[in-house]
């Protein structure tokens, strides 16, 4: 294959391609939820609005650390996740 020939897409490459297209989409899924996460827990353990402190005096503490982290990983993944959807390569690779 030439330096600028686009690659044909038979059906065993378009499957490869949405497997690859998957992958990048979880991966970034993933990155963001973590970095939610992360932020989530830095707002508890930095005290933000007094939430470490009502968070540790709880009597059970596993439940607001859900509401809180969760929706945080959500959003940050979900986030991620639309701008590797608008940033991902497909068009360019196969456009005639």
């Amino acid at each position: 294959m030439g330096r600028h020939e686009k690659p044909a897409l038979t059906p065993d490459e378009a499957r490869k391609d949405h497997w690859r297209m998957l992958r990048y989409m979880m991966l970034h899924a993933l990155v963001g939820g973590l970095i939610g996460s992360a932020t989530a827990a830095l707002l508890i353990v930095l005290d933000t609005g007094g939430i470490g402190t009502r968070i540790a005096r709880a009597e059970n503490p596993v439940m607001p650390v859900l509401l809180l982290v969760v929706p945080f990983a959500a959003l940050f993944g979900g986030a991620a996740t639309a701008s590797a959807i608008l940033l991902m390569p497909y068009e360019k690779k196969y456009k005639d």
